[in-house]
């Protein structure tokens, strides 16, 4: 048992501690063996990674779908507002009539240039369309205000403008005040 406490698995003799002058050699092998296992794991741990990415969706197509209904169209389109029509006054056709205070806001594309010019060389006519229509509705069918808002937008479009058209009515005060 003794004789294998001095075994000397460097090369070297046995019991002397000396070990044949590759003691500077005897490392080089180690360090390399180590920074090659250094080098195999990350280029494993990078293929593991690349592969578990590409999987997961981050280069294909993804895997749940959300449903777009055909008439969403994601974004409102911006319109232009003409506001210069002011405060139309008028009473309802109801027996006793309501009072009714409207303020109209004309929306018309970005892109139009022409309509603004249009609607501001016809702001008389349309002055006295919007008072001639309120006073031709009760004040029941004038509760209906987006069945109101698309007349007015179809009756404006049809009857008042001829080069252009406006896209969207809003109303910025409507008031109707039965007696």
């Amino acid at each position: 048992m003794a004789d294998d406490d001095d075994l000397n698995l460097e090369g070297g003799e046995a019991g002397t501690g000396e070990t044949g002058g590759k003691k500077g050699n005897g490392m080089l092998p180690m360090l390399l063996k180590w920074v090659a296992i250094v080098l195999g794991a990350l280029i494993f741990i990078v293929t593991i990674v690349v592969v578990t990415v590409n999987i997961m969706g981050g280069a294909g197509k993804s895997q749940t779908t959300i449903p777009v209904s055909e008439e969403y169209t994601g974004l409102r389109e911006v319109l232009q507002w003409y506001q210069a029509v002011g405060t139309i006054q008028t009473r309802t056709s109801d027996s006793i009539p309501a009072s009714v205070v409207v303020e109209i806001a004309l929306g018309y594309s970005t892109d139009d240039k022409t309509i603004s010019a249009e609607l501001s060389a016809r702001i008389v006519e349309l002055k006295d369309f919007l008072r001639s229509y309120f006073r031709r509705k009760t004040a029941a069918e004038l509760r209906n205000e987006e069945k109101i808002k698309i007349e007015l937008r179809n009756s404006i479009n049809d009857n008042i403008l001829s080069r252009s058209k406006i896209k969207d009515v809003r109303f910025t005060k409507y008031e109707i005040v039965e007696q």
